[in-house]
Parts: C-alpha cells; structure tokens; sequence
C-alpha cells in the first residue's frame, strides 16, 4: 500500500479549506493510505475542524505559529512527510476542489516511471471564476482551462500555462512531460523531493515552484502532466487576486531572483534594464520588490503582512 500525503496550506482561510476537505472526502484511494496535512501558517493559528464531519479523511493539523509563506509552510509538510517515509507528497492549494480520481491517477503516473520526480493535474477555473467569463456558454463554465502544462518564457521570466482560457475539447488530453509545475496542485516522490531540499525559501511567495522545477530538471528528472487528474481552482482565491500590492511585491523581487539564478546572460541584463525602468515609472510595490532584491531582502522582505 502506498503512502500519500495531501499537504494544504491555511492562512486564515477556513471557509476555504473546509470546503477543500469536503472534496477530499470523496477520493477514490485503492491500495493508497491517504492523510491529510493542514498547516495553519496564521500566526495566531485559527484553523480548527471537527474530524467527526469527514469520517472518511485521515487529518493532521500543524500550527507554525508564524507566516512561513508558501514555500516555509509547504517545507514543514514535506519535512513531515519524509520523516514519516512516505511514498508520495501532493501539495494541494485551499482554494481548490477536486475530482474523486485526483490522488489515484497522480499515484499511477508517477509509479510508471521512477524518473517522475512531479506529476501534474488538469485545472479548470472552478466554474464562475473564469477570467473572461462573458465569452462562454453557459454549458462552457467550469470547463475552461486554467493549467493543462506549462513552460517557462525564458525571455521575459514568465511561467506560461498551457491551453489557459481555452475551453476544454480534449485538445490536451495526451499524457506527456510538461516543462513546468504549478504550485496549485503536483504531486511529489518524497525520495526526490528530499534530493533538492524542497522549496527555497528566499522566495515566500511566487516563482518558488518554479525554481523547485528547475532543480528537479537539472537533477535529470521529468514532469509529468496527466489530464485523468483533475481539479478546480479559484484563481488567486487566497492572495487579493490579479494585480494586488501582494502580487505586485513579491512577484517583482522574485522574479528578479529566478531569474538571475537560472537564465542566460542576455535575460539578465535585459532584467537589469527592466528594474531601472521600474524603479523610475513602477508602481509602490513594484520598486519596493525591486530594490529589495538588490539589497537581498528576502522571505517577508518589506512587505507588511
């Protein structure tokens, strides 16, 4: 039988959670032991649930007592999972509900092959939360793509998701090695996971999946995209949405960080040109990520949370 972990984050966001776990209450599991891992990243640590309303789940709560961000808080799970020896680790964002085959199918893709290091889901804007939710049917909502793969623009440092606002015929539904993960939902062999350390956590939030994936490649193993799992996604359901300071901060210092620990020489001076041009006609947040980086304020840096 194998060992999984679901590892969600909580920030203050219960309501979120819950319903998350309500989802998760109906997974098919044959042969796999499934627990689940709530870290409440809080500080005053507010998550509570009553374990007698999902019978079915196996819950395990952690308080950290303080905000890690994404990647702190993911690293106790992933430090949980490989002290108990699990086989597998799924990080799992709260503002997500699943379909019933999630955990099964990320399991056997990642069995198939020992050099799967992440196996990576289908996901859908959960229906209403589309981005340009006028242009669909009403039969189309909930059927739109959020992440079927992706790639990085190594160009401009972007992470590309692959059929995003595309309304779902089955144009993705091979199986393949995809470039890059998502921090929304993948599922990790804890073996590897271990290899690299798990996230860095420089990052707090935004691009840290990203750097994860690039280590994993140049560990010399494969992210795998099957679209048999899938889920639904609030988009920017817990960070204050497109375009907030929060977004604005951490995804102009980061950004700049990713970048100028992986991309060619040519990317990174056009970064450097790019931080100028910020610093004189950016936003507030935008010059704060910015010369935090250059000052190497990482982790919360400036910016108040």
């Amino acid at each position: 039988m194998k060992k999984v972990i679901v590892s969600i984050l909580d920030y203050n966001g219960q309501d979120k959670t819950l319903a998350c776990l309500r989802s998760l209450e109906n997974l098919v599991l044959p042969d796999i032991f499934l627990e689940v891992l709530v870290i409440d990243n809080y500080p005053q640590g507010k998550f509570t649930v009553d374990k007698k309303l999902f019978p079915s789940l196996e819950i395990t709560i952690i308080k950290t007592k303080e905000n890690k961000g994404f990647a702190g808080g993911h690293n106790v799970g992933f430090e949980y999972a490989i002290k108990k020896q699990i086989d597998f680790i799924v990080i799992l964002n709260n503002d997500t509900y699943v379909d019933k085959n999630l955990i099964k199918e990320l399991v056997r893709s990642a069995e198939e092959n020992p050099q799967r290091a992440a196996v990576v889901p289908k996901i859908y804007f959960a229906k209403g939360f589309e981005y340009h939710k006028d242009r669909y049917k009403k039969d189309e909502l909930g059927k739109v793509f959020w992440y079927a793969g992706g790639s990085i623009d190594w160009d401009n440092i972007n992470g590309v998701h692959r059929g995003v606002d595309e309304v779902d015929k089955k144009q993705y539904d091979d199986e393949q090695e995809t470039e890059l993960l998502t921090g929304c939902c993948v599922l990790f062999r804890t073996d590897i996971l271990q290899k690299t350390g798990g996230f860095d956590d420089r990052y707090f939030l935004y691009y840290e999946d990203a750097d994860l994936n690039e280590r994993i490649h140049r560990l010399g193993f494969v992210i795998w995209y099957n679209p048999n799992a899938v889920l639904w996604h609030i988009n920017a359901g817990s960070t204050g949405g497109s375009g907030s300071n929060l977004q604005d901060y951490f995804i102009s210092r980061n950004r700049l960080l990713f970048g100028f620990r992986f991309a060619r020489f040519r990317t990174k001076a056009a970064l450097l040109r790019e931080s100028v041009r910020i610093l004189f006609t950016g936003r507030k947040w935008q010059r704060k990520g910015v010369i935090d980086f250059f000052r190497h304020r990482y982790g919360k840096g400036s910016f108040a949370l």
